[in-house]
């Protein structure tokens, strides 16, 4: 399957190195920077989806990846703007792209949202607070885009990249000493296998490259669970009201 991709924060990093696979796919990438458009600007947001589909007529993956990450220091030493810069770019882009695209996707029935998440969104943190919520709320995006796409042909996924070495990786003082890292082809491999219709049964789930394999996921999408791989509440035993 090939298509209209459009990936935002594709200059470098994650986002550059998926935009390459695609294009060596047979893809035709829309490759989002700021220069293209600010996520966070609703009317910028809108102006370039337009053109795009203006040019192509279509779009059949949107991949959110543009993301910042806050200093790493604890909430109550935490900057105002900065935190709040991170929630912007983090959970407004994702919103804006997928409020401007699906539309478009389940009018034809047919398109793949991948929202470039964390392992962080899932835990809290003593340090850089604002970007494990910021992936919380990014996750439940996900969820919201899948149960209105249910059944039309739209799947929308969480994909947490691991810990791959790059601008902003190298920038956080948590990895100075970090030798261990994700590897990109690991992350490809794993991308290519959503775009590719592989694990469908992960719509409105998180799989991570570097723990996760294609095989594994294939395996046990016959019995996931209604909850699995989804954040939640969890009780604290049978006769808790709120399990």
């Amino acid at each position: 399957m090939t298509g209209v991709a459009v990936v935002t924060g594709a200059s470098r990093g994650i986002g550059g190195f998926l935009a390459d696979a695609l294009e060596e796919a047979g893809w035709r990438v829309e490759r989002g920077s700021s220069a293209v458009a600010d996520v966070t600007d609703a009317a910028s947001v809108r102006r370039w989806i337009e053109d795009v589909l203006g040019r192509h007529g279509r779009i059949d993956l949107l991949v959110n990846n543009a993301g910042v990450v806050d200093s790493e220091v604890s909430l109550e030493e935490s900057d105002p703007d900065d935190w709040w810069r991170t929630i912007e770019v983090n959970v407004r882009g994702p919103y804006l792209l997928t409020r401007a695209v699906l539309p478009h996707m389940l009018d034809r029935g047919a398109g793949r949202i991948i929202n470039i998440n964390s392992g962080s969104g899932t835990q809290p943190s003593e340090v850089a607070s604002a970007y494990n919520v910021s992936k919380s709320a990014l996750g439940r995006i996900t969820g919201a885009a899948h149960l209105s796409a249910q059944g039309r042909g739209v799947h929308v996924f969480d994909l947490a990249p691991g810990i791959v070495r790059t601008d902003m990786t190298r920038s956080m003082p948590r990895h100075d000493e970090r030798t261990e890292w994700t590897d990109p082809g690991e992350v490809v491999e794993l991308f290519l296998a959503l775009v590719e219709g592989r694990l469908d049964a992960f719509s409105g789930r998180m799989v991570r490259a570097g723990e996760d394999t294609v095989a594994a996921l294939e395996a046990a999408a016959p019995t996931l669970q209604p909850q699995a791989r989804t954040v939640g509440l969890f009780p604290y035993g049978a006769d808790d009201p709120l399990g």
